[in-house]
């Protein structure tokens, strides 16, 4: 891999990771920006004590453009894009219209690749290997920064679920507090460490691999399952089977095998709901551990990923229970979901 970093007209830092080492990367990006202008803040709800992002300015983003105007194309003769390269194989950059900047942390954009109709699931293997070292190399490079104390690498796909840019892309987050997901998660590990003495993520994926009939895939060194709980139509929860808290931490055998493991599972997301339906929407996301928590150490990486469409047609909105008391009311039984992604495997 080959990271290249240089600076967008505004000031906001770009970099390209290649697959060739010998790609020179020295585009220019000659559009008339003025520097980005953000208002963003963080506040404490009093009642509940999580955080909120107010982002005021994002209302201007932009909003389902035509794929002639893509602004994470490559730039190609007189259109100029956020990308000033006319071609790339991975490339990341500050958001302009960030949720958290400044000493509120950090907002940046990986583009999977330039193939505007392509998705995640459409890479190759090695095109997916440089993703994971990209966002590796963000875990890395974020988690040094003053005040950051949480690293969420994520992608969002389909305009079901919110996505206001077609292209194949992903997000990732450096907040400066530890989230509310993964505090709650902690609070578990610790509870069921004083009762126990174990590990609570290790207890659940041996109960997992034990009882089997909720895992999805099992390889050397990943295991994908629905969790018993879950809370989605269709969730898989997808571990390292050595547990380690975050990615900068796994070892080279699970990153060698997390290309095909994960494209398998992105592939089956597509087939669920069978032939001529529109591709599946989903959010996918890695869980690492907090930076400066004491209890990072026990924390498991891992990736959830889950769709909001339940059958064909017809979605998982978020209604009075879900969105009022944060009570999931699940219309597949896990079993059943994890039978149907076994039962669309690649021949």
């Amino acid at each position: 891999m080959k990271k290249t970093s240089t600076r967008l007209a505004d000031g906001r830092e770009l970099l390209y990771y290649d697959l060739r080492d010998d790609i020179v990367r020295d585009a220019v990006d000659p559009r008339p920006l003025d520097a980005v202008a953000t208002n963003a803040e963080v506040r404490r709800d009093p009642l509940l004590g999580d955080s909120v992002a107010i982002a005021s300015h994002r209302q201007g983003r932009t909003y389902h453009p035509p794929a002639d105007e893509c602004p994470l194309c490559p730039s190609t003769g007189g259109r100029h894009t956020e990308i000033p390269a006319a071609d790339y194989d991975v490339a990341v950059f500050e958001n302009r219209f960030p949720s958290l900047a400044g000493d509120f942390g950090r907002c940046e954009v990986v583009c999977f690749t330039s193939d505007h109709g392509a998705s995640f699931a459409d890479l190759t293997e090695k095109q997916a290997a440089l993703v994971l070292a990209a966002w590796t190399d963000r875990t890395t490079e974020l988690s040094a920064r003053p005040g950051v104390e949480q690293v969420f690498c994520f992608e969002n796909r389909g305009a079901e679920i919110g996505v206001t840019l077609g292209h194949p892309h992903g997000q990732i987050y450096a907040y400066p507090f530890t989230t509310p997901r993964a505090e709650r998660m902690l609070d578990s590990l610790a509870a069921h460490h004083a009762e126990t003495g174990r590990n609570l993520f290790d207890d659940v994926l041996d109960r997992e691999r034990a009882e089997g009939e909720r895992i999805v895939l099992d390889a050397e060194h990943w295991t994908a399952f629905v969790p018993y709980a879950a809370h989605w139509p269709y969730e898989v929860h997808l571990y390292p089977r050595r547990r380690v808290p975050d990615l900068r931490a796994l070892d080279e055998a699970a990153r060698e095998e997390f290309p095909r493991v994960y494209l398998e599972l992105l592939r089956r997301f597509d087939r669920i709901f069978g032939e001529g339906e529109p591709p599946t929407p989903y959010i996918a996301g890695w869980h690492q551990a907090p930076l400066s928590d004491p209890r990072r150490e026990g924390f498991a990486l891992h990736l959830e990923l889950f769709t909001v469409r339940r059958t064909s047609g017809k979605l998982k909105f978020l209604a009075g229970s879900e969105s009022g008391m944060s009570v999931f009311i699940n219309d597949v039984p896990p079993e059943a979901a994890a039978r149907r992604l076994r039962e669309v495997a690649s021949a």
